[in-house]
């Protein structure tokens, strides 16, 4: 169970560092051309994996509390309930997608500022350095780009996760997300974190202080 909600945890806070990543370039955008052509693609991006993201750590946390957790006296079977209403509300997975291709083709330099924020983290993290290298490679290839649309976007929000993860968070946080989320021996259910991991110490970072 230490795996699971610590895994929780590293999705939470990726997802948060995401958003205030583009509260501060939606800010900044008004005096910046460059955070604005960041925050064109970012915003796609963000809004395509959160709401993805979402309806998983809403159902994990479910299963973590049991029959209670489904009973109508927990706010959980509201949010279960609700929260695919998110990337319908925010628009559709393949919209945002599409949205992200039309930014790149219309404005090229967007991506390469894009890049330039998820580059300034590189060099930490071998597991980080790779996945942004490949993930280059492949955009590079502009065949069959629709096809490939989400992969794409969701190496870019991983990407960007990392790199905020790793420019921001406690180590043992960045360090945890790039192993699991970026590296090859990657899984996809939540509680399956590397037996090394400090689960105790992202758990922790994570209660809420009272007080």
């Amino acid at each position: 169970m230490r795996n699971v909600l610590a895994d929780l945890c590293l999705e939470s806070a990726a997802s948060t560092a995401l958003v205030l990543r583009l509260a501060r370039g939606f800010d900044e955008s008004a005096n910046s051309v460059e955070q604005a052509k960041f925050t064109r693609i970012a915003t796609a991006v963000a809004k395509y994996w959160i709401t993805k993201r979402a309806v998983a750590v809403v159902a994990e946390s479910l299963e973590c509390i049991g029959g209670n957790g489904y009973v109508e006296e927990s706010p959980l079977p509201r949010l279960y309930r609700d929260v695919p209403l998110n990337s319908l509300w925010e628009g559709a997975g393949n919209v945002q997608c599409l949205d992200v291709l039309r930014a790149m083709h219309k404005e090229p330099d967007s991506i390469s500022i894009f890049f330039t924020e998820i580059r300034a983290a590189m060099g930490v993290h071998h597991q980080f350095d790779r996945f942004v290298t490949r993930l280059e490679t492949e955009l590079r290839d502009t065949s069959q780009a629709e096809t490939r649309a989400r992969r794409l976007v969701e190496g870019l929000a991983l990407a960007l996760q990392g790199a905020l993860l790793l420019q921001h968070a406690p180590a043992v946080v960045a360090e945890a997300f790039c192993t699991a989320r970026l590296g090859d021996d990657h899984r996809h259910s939540f509680g399956t974190l590397p037996g090394g991991t400090d689960f105790e110490a992202i758990i922790e970072r994570a209660r809420p202080q009272v007080g």
